[in-house]
């Protein structure tokens, strides 16, 4: 175990956490001196936790009369079930000139929205759908790059009791209708095209095929890219439909509503990747999500009023979901579009310097990614305001630990987290009042009751692996899957394998600080000779040395038994020859075990990743077993597959 920060004790006493800690401490005569104590409490005392939550951090509703409702099954607890809220008032607590939205893309350009401005256009927004006939339980679909309207859409839909769902520009026609034809939505905001690395990518002709495949679609409300200065995006197809700025006009208002409704009413519509399948869209509750979120930022992330808070994330990640909840925090949320290393490396650490970015989000992919390009933000940027740094989507890799604070800043809380679009939070995360250790997520989440078990349902002992579950009911479990009457893929989902709790597929290890490290995902986990092996072993460290750039590994069947097939995407001027394949398996011999050593390595040009820019290793599983993958679309790079196909090695 190899501490690598701990924050001062100036900065632990002034952290939300230790203050919501005191107050409970009053009001429940209790002693809540650290984390461990903080957590055993949530989990043993849920009812209370949780009220107490609700109170502390300034959900704007009507309470009721019962904090949780244990159900038969696991998924049939509901938390507050006679509380009533209305998002908008709850992420729409300002109404000054300050900054509620910063919104920069990779060309440069620069976008303020002041709270009373994002008001004045959910106001309009929520006119404009009571006119056009949106009641609540009707869906508003938005086709949008990560940009300050869709906040606006999606909180003028809540205000309703509307359902919200969204996807990025990135996904094609089909991959779109693989999605919002499921839910059915009355009213589709679309953009006209978007940017990414530099190239403009028009959508309109993509609009008419996806309003054909939605008859449930009223009408269409295109919102333009902003590119006065980009000379290949300035002629746009003149449309018939409205644009935003005509419908903002036609229904101009100034106040929002804000109707009553249940806490556990419908928010958004969230989409599994899809890979393996149709997506499955995941229903998600209004006030349970915001709850989880906001509990997440204040104890784990300790956001304060005032902070401006970033992630790098399109429309279609749940961390875009996440993102937006700060609102209810009164923080800036801040939004970046476009690729995050153009037209430089270090155009995030750029807009983190000139914005003062108090919480910088990533995935551990692009912390990888800045390590194999050489910044070193310690010595280029100032980041004088940045206290935390988040990340997630895959695992950590105990090196990039080290480069964060070696080469972007020493005294920043660096949290990785893990949890999923399932729940649309975190299981396990970050405790800003505790010491970071290498490769270890710091602890379970607050009113999460993490187990880890072996295959038999046992709790597995500290540095033993197996799967990681959540055995306590909390706000954002789903309300449902669309389209699964009786909640039968519900239930199989997350509740067959261990009963009575949720089963999060991930693959997962106590250490002996009570800090956690996720070994990969546990539907990719290898089997050679009947031993388990999660995949992440293997990428911290392969991923490590300077020929590869990054790889994948899956398990194939062969022989009547499992082996180990990594394949890798070599970086410039490398290739793979006898003695990097000897030096590869070397390192994971010496560094993890013999049990590690792949029996086949190759080297393809890219690697098959899902639009929330995710490794699929179930689909290069598909391929390499001759099994179709049956849903492509949801790729953002389909002809990746191809490669694996024409492998002659894997015959």
């Amino acid at each position: 175990m190899t501490q690598l920060w701990e924050p001062s004790k100036q900065r632990i006493d002034e952290t939300r956490l230790m203050d919501f800690a005191k107050s409970a401490e009053t009001q429940f005569n209790l002693k809540l001196p650290n984390y461990d104590a903080i957590h055993d409490w949530s989990i043993n005392s849920t009812e209370d936790f949780w009220s107490h939550a609700y109170n502390y951090l300034g959900v704007m509703g009507n309470l009721g009369s019962e904090t949780l409702i244990s159900g038969n099954k696991f998924k049939d607890s509901s938390f507050f079930p006679d509380s009533t809220i209305n998002i908008a008032q709850n992420l729409l607590k300002r109404n000054d000139h300050s900054e509620a939205i910063i919104w920069k893309n990779e060309l440069g350009q620069k976008e303020e929205i002041s709270w009373s401005q994002l008001t004045a256009q959910v106001a309009s927004l929520q006119k404009g759908f009571k006119e056009l006939g949106i009641t609540s339980g009707d869906c508003i679909a938005a086709w949008l790059p990560n940009r300050p309207e869709a906040i606006a859409i999606m909180i003028a839909a809540a205000s309703l009791g509307a359902v919200f769902t969204s996807t990025s520009p990135d996904f094609g026609a089909r991959g779109l209708l693989d999605r919002f034809t499921q839910v059915k939505p009355k009213l589709l905001f679309a953009t006209d095209g978007y940017f990414y690395g530099g190239k403009w990518f028009s959508l309109m002709d993509k609009i008419d095929q996806v309003e054909l495949g939605l008859p449930s679609v009223k009408q269409t409300v295109i919102v333009p890219y902003p590119r006065e200065e980009v000379e290949e995006a300035k002629s746009s197809t003149v449309d018939e439909r409205e644009n935003w700025e005509t419908f903002l006009k036609k229904y101009s208002a100034t106040k929002v509503d804000l109707p009553a409704h249940n806490f556990n009413h419908p928010w958004y519509v969230l989409y599994s990747s899809g890979t393996t399948g149709k997506p499955k869209c995941i229903v998600h509750k209004s006030g349970g999500v915001l709850l989880k979120h906001l509990a997440e930022h204040a104890f784990q992330c300790d956001i304060q009023k005032g902070d401006r808070v970033f992630y790098y994330t399109t429309t279609g990640w749940m961390m875009w979901n996440w993102l937006v909840s700060a609102l209810g925090s009164e923080a800036t949320v801040v939004l970046f579009d476009g690729s995050p290393f153009h037209p430089q490396p270090s155009a995030l650490f750029d807009m983190a310097d000139e914005l003062e970015v108090t919480l910088l989000g990533v995935s551990a992919k692009y912390i990888d990614a800045c390590a194999k390009e050489g910044l070193q933000p310690i010595k280029t940027h100032k980041l004088s305001a940045l206290k935390t740094i988040c990340s997630t989507g895959s695992t950590l890799i105990p090196e990039s630990f080290e480069y964060v604070y070696q080469n972007i800043k020493k005294d920043v809380h660096l949290q990785s987290m893990s949890g999923g679009t399932d729940l649309c939070g975190c299981l396990v995360a970050g405790d800003p009042t505790g010491p970071v250790n290498k490769g270890e997520i710091q602890k379970a989440a607050l009113g999460m009751k993490i187990e880890i078990l072996n295959e038999h349902g046992d709790r597995t002992s500290k540095g033993e692996q197996g799967e990681l579950v959540c055995a306590s009911a909390f706000p954002s479990m789903p309300v449902r899957f669309l389209n699964d009457p009786d909640d039968e893929k519900y239930q199989k989902a997350y509740f067959n394998k261990f009963e009575g709790k949720w089963h999060q597929g991930d693959f997962a290890e106590w250490t002996s600080s009570n800090g956690i490290i996720i070994h990969g995902r546990s539907d990719a986990t290898l089997n050679p000779g009947g031993v388990r092996i999660g995949t992440a072993e293997i990428y911290a460290v392969v991923d490590t040395l300077k020929q590869i750039n990054e790889s994948a590994v899956v398990s194939q069947n062969w022989n009547g038994d499992n082996r180990v097939v990594l394949f890798v995407v070599l970086s410039d001027g490398y290739e793979l020859d006898d003695k990097l394949r000897n030096q590869i398996k070397q390192e994971l011999r010496q560094q993890a075990s013999p049990r590690h050593v792949p029996t086949v390595i190759e080297a393809v040009p890219e690697l098959p990743k899902t639009r929330s820019g995710k490794l699929s290793e179930l689909a290069i599983k598909a391929i390499v077993e001759g099994k179709l993958v049956q849903n492509t679309e949801a790729l953002e790079n389909p002809e990746a597959l191809e490669y694996f196909r024409q492998l002659e090695g894997l015959q």
